[in-house]
């Protein structure tokens, strides 16, 4: 099972230029684990393009939809004081934002502390090089 970062998943549930590539790899494996706030950044790239006119009413609610359907069969790794923890550690060595802190600790705990037995696929550059440092195996493209 592979570590699904927000931005990887977000091309999953409306049209973007990594889509086809994002949607190879859920094909090959299906299985996704995700940290538990991951729906609520989903949906909050949802939202912001909506108030940014970028889709319009029918695409948002197909790309919530799209959501739902996903959440419903992805794996999370719950809140826990090891997660907060450990996002407070990669923030402190890491030039990251909030949420992709916690995303990174939910992959690191889900691991078991052993970052190289877990692969984490995301599309944000700075998160990806993070997870490089740290250990993790990357999905490239």
């Amino acid at each position: 099972m592979r570590f699904w970062d927000a931005s990887a998943i977000v091309p999953l549930v409306m049209t973007e230029t990594s889509t086809r590539q994002v949607q190879a790899l859920v094909a090959k494996d299906p299985a996704m684990l995700v940290w538990w706030g991951t729906h609520v950044e989903c949906a909050s790239a949802i939202a912001r393009l909506e108030r940014d006119d970028a889709l319009d009413e029918s695409a948002v609610t197909q790309a919530f939809e799209r959501l739902k359907q996903l959440a419903a069969g992805w794996h999370e790794v719950d809140p826990s004081d090891s997660v907060r923890e450990a996002a407070v550690r990669f923030l402190g060595v890491h030039p990251l934002r909030a949420a992709d802190a916690l995303q990174l600790a939910a992959a690191f705990v889900a691991a078991e502390r052993r970052p190289a037995s877990l692969e984490v696929i995301t599309l944000d550059d700075r998160l990806a090089a993070v997870a490089r440092k740290e250990g993790f195996a990357l999905t490239s493209w």
